[in-house]
Protein backbone atom coordinates (compact mmCIF):
# COMPACT_ATOMS: atom_id res chain seq x y z
CA UNK A 1 0.00 0.00 0.00
CA UNK A 2 1.33 3.67 -0.63
CA UNK A 3 2.94 5.52 1.82
CA UNK A 4 1.89 8.71 0.69
CA UNK A 5 3.51 12.22 1.98
CA UNK A 6 1.65 16.03 1.55
CA UNK A 7 4.18 18.76 1.81
CA UNK A 8 3.66 22.34 0.43
CA UNK A 9 6.99 23.28 -0.95
CA UNK A 10 9.37 21.13 -2.96
CA UNK A 11 12.93 21.24 -0.67
CA UNK A 12 9.84 20.29 2.65
CA UNK A 13 11.13 16.20 2.11
CA UNK A 14 14.58 16.96 3.38
CA UNK A 15 12.97 17.30 6.82
CA UNK A 16 11.64 13.98 6.33
CA UNK A 17 14.88 12.23 5.18
CA UNK A 18 15.05 9.60 7.87
CA UNK A 19 11.44 8.53 7.12
CA UNK A 20 11.82 8.56 3.66
CA UNK A 21 15.14 6.64 3.63
CA UNK A 22 13.41 3.89 6.10
CA UNK A 23 11.00 3.54 3.89
CA UNK A 24 12.85 3.29 0.46
CA UNK A 25 15.29 0.65 2.24
CA UNK A 26 12.22 -1.28 2.95
CA UNK A 27 10.74 -1.01 -0.30
CA UNK A 28 7.41 1.01 0.34
CA UNK A 29 5.96 2.52 -2.32
CA UNK A 30 6.04 6.61 -1.47
CA UNK A 31 4.52 9.36 -3.76
CA UNK A 32 4.63 12.88 -2.90
CA UNK A 33 2.14 15.78 -3.39
CA UNK A 34 3.37 19.70 -3.65
CA UNK A 35 0.25 22.09 -3.02
CA UNK A 36 2.30 25.37 -3.76
CA UNK A 37 1.59 27.19 -7.16
CA UNK A 38 4.78 29.04 -8.41
CA UNK A 39 4.46 32.44 -10.09
CA UNK A 40 7.42 30.97 -12.28
CA UNK A 41 7.40 27.81 -14.28
CA UNK A 42 10.83 27.73 -14.79
CA UNK A 43 11.03 27.86 -11.05
CA UNK A 44 8.58 25.37 -10.21
CA UNK A 45 10.81 23.49 -12.74
CA UNK A 46 13.68 23.89 -10.92
CA UNK A 47 12.69 23.08 -7.74
CA UNK A 48 11.05 19.73 -9.14
CA UNK A 49 14.31 18.50 -10.22
CA UNK A 50 16.15 19.05 -7.34
CA UNK A 51 13.45 17.23 -5.32
CA UNK A 52 13.49 14.26 -7.33
CA UNK A 53 17.11 14.25 -6.92
CA UNK A 54 17.27 14.57 -3.49
CA UNK A 55 14.68 11.30 -3.60
CA UNK A 56 16.87 9.36 -5.45
CA UNK A 57 19.90 10.31 -3.01
CA UNK A 58 17.36 8.85 -0.30
CA UNK A 59 16.68 5.37 -2.18
CA UNK A 60 13.35 6.46 -3.92
CA UNK A 61 14.64 4.74 -7.37
CA UNK A 62 11.14 5.55 -9.22
CA UNK A 63 10.35 8.61 -7.27
CA UNK A 64 6.13 10.07 -7.65
CA UNK A 65 6.57 13.72 -7.70
CA UNK A 66 3.08 15.31 -8.50
CA UNK A 67 3.08 18.72 -8.31
CA UNK A 68 -0.77 19.15 -7.13
CA UNK A 69 -0.62 22.91 -6.90
CA UNK A 70 0.44 23.83 -10.36
CA UNK A 71 -2.00 25.95 -12.19
CA UNK A 72 -4.51 26.55 -8.56
CA UNK A 73 -3.06 30.13 -7.84
CA UNK A 74 -2.31 29.16 -4.39
CA UNK A 75 1.00 30.37 -5.22
CA UNK A 76 4.04 30.12 -2.55
CA UNK A 77 3.01 31.79 0.97
CA UNK A 78 -0.80 32.47 -0.37
CA UNK A 79 -1.93 28.73 -0.13
CA UNK A 80 -4.45 30.14 3.19
CA UNK A 81 -6.01 32.46 0.72
CA UNK A 82 -6.70 29.44 -2.06
CA UNK A 83 -7.76 26.57 0.59
CA UNK A 84 -10.63 24.90 -1.30
CA UNK A 85 -8.61 24.88 -4.77
CA UNK A 86 -5.58 23.77 -3.11
CA UNK A 87 -7.56 20.95 -1.55
CA UNK A 88 -9.24 19.63 -4.42
CA UNK A 89 -6.25 19.24 -6.11
CA UNK A 90 -4.72 17.08 -3.51
CA UNK A 91 -7.64 15.04 -3.34
CA UNK A 92 -8.14 14.49 -6.94
CA UNK A 93 -4.38 13.29 -6.93
CA UNK A 94 -4.77 10.95 -4.17
CA UNK A 95 -7.69 9.45 -5.03
CA UNK A 96 -6.37 7.63 -8.32
CA UNK A 97 -3.15 5.97 -5.90
CA UNK A 98 -5.60 3.40 -4.22
CA UNK A 99 -5.57 2.56 -0.47
CA UNK A 100 -3.25 4.76 1.38
CA UNK A 101 -1.65 3.27 4.38
CA UNK A 102 -0.20 6.22 5.64
CA UNK A 103 -0.48 10.00 5.31
CA UNK A 104 2.91 12.25 6.05
CA UNK A 105 2.74 15.74 6.33
CA UNK A 106 4.43 19.15 7.27
CA UNK A 107 3.94 19.54 11.35
CA UNK A 108 1.39 22.05 12.59
CA UNK A 109 3.55 24.50 14.45
CA UNK A 110 3.41 27.45 13.52
CA UNK A 111 6.59 27.88 11.10
CA UNK A 112 5.26 28.72 7.64
CA UNK A 113 1.37 29.29 7.11
CA UNK A 114 1.40 27.33 3.81
CA UNK A 115 2.60 24.14 5.80
CA UNK A 116 -0.05 25.21 8.49
CA UNK A 117 -2.44 24.54 5.48
CA UNK A 118 -0.61 21.31 4.22
CA UNK A 119 -1.66 19.92 7.87
CA UNK A 120 -5.34 20.85 7.77
CA UNK A 121 -5.73 19.67 4.36
CA UNK A 122 -4.03 16.33 5.27
CA UNK A 123 -6.67 16.23 8.39
CA UNK A 124 -9.64 16.37 5.54
CA UNK A 125 -7.89 13.95 3.18
CA UNK A 126 -7.50 11.39 6.35
CA UNK A 127 -10.99 11.74 6.85
CA UNK A 128 -12.65 11.79 3.69
CA UNK A 129 -10.23 8.27 2.10
CA UNK A 130 -10.40 6.71 5.58
CA UNK A 131 -6.56 6.98 5.69
CA UNK A 132 -5.56 5.10 9.39
CA UNK A 133 -2.44 6.55 9.82
CA UNK A 134 -1.66 10.50 9.97
CA UNK A 135 2.05 11.55 11.25
CA UNK A 136 3.59 14.97 11.25
CA UNK A 137 7.25 15.81 10.62
CA UNK A 138 8.65 19.38 12.54
CA UNK A 139 10.21 21.71 9.72
CA UNK A 140 10.75 24.94 11.97
CA UNK A 141 9.02 27.25 14.56
CA UNK A 142 9.82 29.66 16.38
CA UNK A 143 8.35 29.00 20.36
CA UNK A 144 10.13 30.35 23.26
CA UNK A 145 12.29 32.39 20.69
CA UNK A 146 13.05 35.71 20.02
CA UNK A 147 12.51 37.05 16.02
CA UNK A 148 14.28 36.22 13.77
CA UNK A 149 15.54 32.94 15.68
CA UNK A 150 13.61 29.51 14.73
CA UNK A 151 13.93 26.05 15.84
CA UNK A 152 14.50 23.66 13.44
CA UNK A 153 12.54 20.05 13.20
CA UNK A 154 12.02 20.67 17.17
CA UNK A 155 8.57 18.35 17.29
CA UNK A 156 6.44 20.98 19.49
CA UNK A 157 5.36 19.38 22.77
CA UNK A 158 1.95 20.47 22.34
CA UNK A 159 1.73 18.14 19.32
CA UNK A 160 1.45 14.90 21.67
CA UNK A 161 4.63 12.41 21.98
CA UNK A 162 7.96 12.22 20.14
CA UNK A 163 8.30 8.62 17.92
CA UNK A 164 12.26 8.49 18.14
CA UNK A 165 13.62 7.20 14.64
CA UNK A 166 17.29 6.13 15.58
CA UNK A 167 19.93 6.65 13.19
CA UNK A 168 23.20 5.91 12.62
CA UNK A 169 26.69 7.90 12.26
CA UNK A 170 26.52 7.33 8.28
CA UNK A 171 22.86 7.75 8.25
CA UNK A 172 23.35 11.28 9.46
CA UNK A 173 26.73 12.51 7.72
CA UNK A 174 24.19 11.60 4.14
CA UNK A 175 21.18 13.80 5.46
CA UNK A 176 23.63 16.24 6.16
CA UNK A 177 25.27 16.40 3.11
CA UNK A 178 21.56 15.78 1.02
CA UNK A 179 21.47 19.71 1.08
CA UNK A 180 23.45 20.04 -1.93
CA UNK A 181 20.88 19.01 -3.81
CA UNK A 182 18.93 22.30 -3.06
CA UNK A 183 21.01 24.65 -4.63
CA UNK A 184 18.15 27.21 -5.38
CA UNK A 185 16.90 27.68 -1.72
CA UNK A 186 20.63 27.58 -0.02
CA UNK A 187 19.89 31.21 1.37
CA UNK A 188 17.06 29.64 3.17
CA UNK A 189 19.30 26.34 4.35
CA UNK A 190 21.91 28.63 4.91
CA UNK A 191 20.24 30.12 8.09
CA UNK A 192 18.03 26.42 8.98
CA UNK A 193 20.22 23.61 8.26
CA UNK A 194 22.75 24.46 11.28
CA UNK A 195 19.71 25.36 13.82
CA UNK A 196 18.01 21.88 12.28
CA UNK A 197 21.08 19.45 13.09
CA UNK A 198 22.29 21.68 16.36
CA UNK A 199 19.16 20.55 18.05
CA UNK A 200 18.90 17.48 16.80
CA UNK A 201 22.37 16.56 17.86
CA UNK A 202 20.87 16.79 21.37
CA UNK A 203 17.60 15.17 21.13
CA UNK A 204 17.66 13.00 17.95
CA UNK A 205 15.11 12.45 14.88
CA UNK A 206 11.34 12.32 16.09
CA UNK A 207 8.05 12.33 14.20
CA UNK A 208 4.37 12.63 15.69
CA UNK A 209 0.68 11.14 14.55
CA UNK A 210 -1.35 14.53 13.97
CA UNK A 211 -4.38 14.77 16.09
CA UNK A 212 -6.81 16.24 14.07
CA UNK A 213 -8.35 18.57 16.82
CA UNK A 214 -5.06 20.43 16.70
CA UNK A 215 -5.60 21.83 13.83
CA UNK A 216 -8.27 24.02 15.78
CA UNK A 217 -5.59 24.89 18.04
CA UNK A 218 -3.18 27.77 17.97
CA UNK A 219 -0.08 25.54 17.58
CA UNK A 220 1.79 27.57 20.56
CA UNK A 221 1.42 30.22 22.83
CA UNK A 222 3.43 33.47 21.76
CA UNK A 223 4.30 35.29 18.21
CA UNK A 224 4.69 32.59 15.42
CA UNK A 225 7.13 32.25 13.46
CA UNK A 226 5.45 33.44 9.91
CA UNK A 227 3.84 36.54 11.70
CA UNK A 228 6.93 37.79 12.77
CA UNK A 229 9.02 37.09 9.43
CA UNK A 230 6.52 36.75 6.79
CA UNK A 231 3.79 39.42 8.33
CA UNK A 232 0.93 37.03 7.89
CA UNK A 233 -1.78 37.50 11.21
CA UNK A 234 -2.53 33.96 12.87
CA UNK A 235 -5.82 35.27 12.54
CA UNK A 236 -5.84 35.59 8.73
CA UNK A 237 -4.95 31.71 9.07
CA UNK A 238 -7.09 30.62 11.12
CA UNK A 239 -10.15 32.06 9.90
CA UNK A 240 -9.27 30.44 5.99
CA UNK A 241 -8.75 27.32 8.08
CA UNK A 242 -11.77 27.14 10.26
CA UNK A 243 -14.01 27.92 7.03
CA UNK A 244 -11.93 25.16 5.02
CA UNK A 245 -12.81 22.65 7.77
CA UNK A 246 -16.43 23.66 8.35
CA UNK A 247 -16.85 23.22 4.56
CA UNK A 248 -18.82 20.74 4.06
CA UNK A 249 -17.58 18.14 0.90
CA UNK A 250 -18.75 17.88 -2.70
CA UNK A 251 -21.61 15.32 -2.75
CA UNK A 252 -19.23 13.40 -4.86
CA UNK A 253 -16.59 12.99 -2.73
CA UNK A 254 -19.08 12.62 0.24
CA UNK A 255 -20.53 9.77 -1.59
CA UNK A 256 -17.25 7.60 -1.97
CA UNK A 257 -15.66 8.38 1.13
CA UNK A 258 -19.32 6.45 2.27
CA UNK A 259 -18.47 3.41 -0.03
CA UNK A 260 -15.07 3.41 1.21
CA UNK A 261 -15.66 3.65 4.78
CA UNK A 262 -18.04 0.84 4.29
CA UNK A 263 -15.81 -2.13 2.36
CA UNK A 264 -12.68 -1.10 5.41
CA UNK A 265 -13.44 0.16 8.62
CA UNK A 266 -11.44 2.87 9.82
CA UNK A 267 -8.26 1.46 12.38
CA UNK A 268 -7.02 3.36 15.25
CA UNK A 269 -3.42 4.63 13.52
CA UNK A 270 -1.38 3.24 16.81
CA UNK A 271 1.53 1.48 15.27
CA UNK A 272 4.95 3.25 15.93
CA UNK A 273 6.21 2.36 13.07
CA UNK A 274 8.10 4.47 10.50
Amino acid sequence: MTRLYLFAHFDDEYLAWPLIRARAMAGEDQVFLYAADYADPEEARRRQAETAAFLRHAGVTHARVIHTGAGTGAVDGRIHRHLPGAYAAVETAARRLGKIARLTVCAWEGGHMDHDCCAAMAVKLADVLAIPSLQQVSLYNAKGLPPPFQHGAAPLPENGPVIQLKLKGPDWLSWMGAVRFFPSQATVWAGLWPAMFFGMARRGFGYQKLDPARVRERPHRGGLYYERCFKVPYAEVRAAVDAFLTAAPAPAARRTAQRASARSPRRSASSPAP
